[in-house]
């Protein structure tokens, strides 16, 4: 197929649409099923690289969750807790953690799932039956992989009343070495970044802590591959082997940390006891179970913990998760990475990456107030690595 017809464009406004092969040779996936659109392939090749990039850094399988051309997480395979599976509405299924690319989709999607509410997924390896049924009860608008067994491609078939997108990469493929873009009228060109992103690129550590961790490089490189592919200015939180937080597109760098930051916060109050053991009635549907809460651990809360309001939700009236209790649950937390697209020009960033957990860092290094952020993690022992690298995406 060396061109493929749209609907519209980013709107229904902008018409004609379609994609294709500047040089015309084949487009670089083939379409199984359902009718992609012009956001739904930009998520699908951003999210394609992402994933292939993980597995070839690491070596293990990888799955993405993308909305509006930025992850709402990525994560490499690795088996789920007991409590993971309950925080992430998959204890449910059967043989999850037999089926390593299942569970990278579950962690993948279980981060931030009211960002992931239809969400174009991503796998680095072949979709199998159980990552098949896992995505078959989400509301998701479609999924590119480098194949699928038989019996998973007729279930994702199925979602949608038949018209959910399903698109085969080919993995052999590489793209040009020059890139083109246009706005308004004009052409943009540059080198395709294929910078590399592995091991090496964490060696220069600055600060006095150097023990930096076989599972922290883990973490920090998934942080790294994930902002590659995340709209800038970004930050990202990583965690056993998935982004936990990923702060995308905002104009100031504290306020990248800042939204991260609140959305790993999450991901770790999320498998709280009181959050786990919330008596949700049976009617209730996981995306309503997002919402509740994602407001319960607000302060909000009482729009769905006060009288008229928790009766709708739960059982009984679940008890109130106070935010001087959840702050001194987050105090209790460390372990977890963070990396930056570019430089964190003040230490008030570590200051607030502290506050969610966080001993590993990685970041381009370069800013004029290098010694102060250097200080801020020395305060706290934490360990830095410069990585030179700026990872602007656009």
């Amino acid at each position: 197929m060396k061109e493929y017809l749209l609907k519209y464009g980013c709107n229904p406004n902008q018409i004609p649409a379609k994609v294709y092969m500047e040089d015309g040779s084949e487009l670089p996936f083939e379409v199984l099923n359902g009718k992609a659109g012009y956001i739904n392939l930009l998520d699908a090749l951003n999210s394609w690289q992402l994933v292939s990039e993980l597995k070839e850094a690491l070596g293990m399988p990888a799955a993405a969750s993308f909305k509006h051309v930025s992850p709402t997480s990525a994560a490499v395979a690795n088996p789920l807790s007991e409590n993971q599976k309950k925080a992430f509405f998959v204890d449910d299924i059967e043989g999850l953690n037999d089926s390593p690319i299942a569970t990278a989709y579950a962690r993948a999607r279980g981060t931030d799932r009211m960002s992931s509410f239809g969400d174009w997924i991503a796998l680095s390896d072949k979709c199998d039956v159980t990552c098949a049924n896992l995505i078959k009860r989400e509301v998701s608008d479609g999924i590119i992989a480098p194949d699928y067994d038989p019996e998973a491609l007729e279930i994702l078939r199925s979602k949608k009343k038949g018209n959910y997108t399903v698109l085969k990469a080919d993995p052999a493929y590489v793209c040009a070495e020059i890139e083109k873009k246009q706005v308004f009228g004009v052409t943009f060109e540059q080198g395709h970044n294929n910078f590399k992103i592995g091991h090496e690129l964490l060696e220069k550590i600055v600060t006095k802590e150097k023990n930096l961790t076989e599972t922290a490089k883990r973490d920090l490189i998934v942080a790294l591959i994930t902002l590659k592919y995340t709209q800038s200015n970004s930050v990202c939180f990583a965690e056993d082997g998935q982004a936990i937080g990923v702060g995308a597109g905002q104009q100031s760098r504290i306020h990248c940390t800042r939204l991260a930051g609140e959305k790993a916060d999450k991901w770790h109050l999320r498998q709280h006891e009181k959050v786990l053991s919330l008596p949700f009635r049976d009617e209730v549907g996981r995306p309503e179970r997002d919402n509740a809460i994602d407001i319960y651990l607000s302060e909000d809360y009482s729009d769905v913990t006060g009288d008229g309001n928790w009766e709708k939700l739960f059982t009984k009236k679940p008890e109130v998760f106070e935010r001087a209790e959840q702050r001194k649950y987050l105090e209790s937390l460390s372990g977890v990475a963070l990396a930056s697209d570019a430089f964190f020009p003040f230490g008030d960033n570590i200051e607030r990456a502290r506050k969610s957990g966080v001993s590993f860092v990685a970041q381009p290094g370069g800013s004029v107030r290098d010694d102060n952020v250097i200080e801020t993690c020395d305060k706290y022992g934490m360990v830095m690595a410069f990585t030179g690298m700026r990872l602007f995406h656009h």
